[in-house]
């Protein structure tokens, strides 16, 4: 099997319009869908992504108030999965609650070998 990163990406939860109870549907879709991964052995890990940090930059190391991303670039958390080919990562990543939203988007990345 091959790990493979989900990156969720274009949705920013601080600018959700949304009622609590819209809230707590939307996060139980997210444990839903999570659960069934999980429950077909193929999640490794996954988290949501603070919308804080810091940016190290170049060969100074600069180091920067961030991360400061347009709408669509914001990368709101990430799941690791193993599956056996990219399409089937590329299935999974159907099921991901952010695609209810006309700009999120998974983006499914194969984990390299060192």
């Amino acid at each position: 099997m091959a790990e493979f990163l989900l990156l969720f990406r274009g949705v920013d939860r601080r600018n959700l319009n949304a009622s609590p109870e819209q809230l707590q549907a939307l996060m139980q879709r997210w444990t839903n869908w999570m659960g069934d991964i999980a429950r077909q052995g193929k999640l490794v890990g996954a988290q949501p992504l603070e919308n804080t940090g810091k940016v190290v930059q170049g060969t100074k190391k600069l180091v920067l108030d961030g991360p400061f991303a347009e709408g669509k670039e914001i990368i709101g958390g990430y799941l690791l999965c193993k599956t056996e080919t990219i399409e089937e990562a590329i299935e999974l990543s159907k099921g991901c609650p952010i695609l209810d939203f006309d700009e999120g988007t998974v983006e499914v990345r194969p984990i390299g070998k060192m």
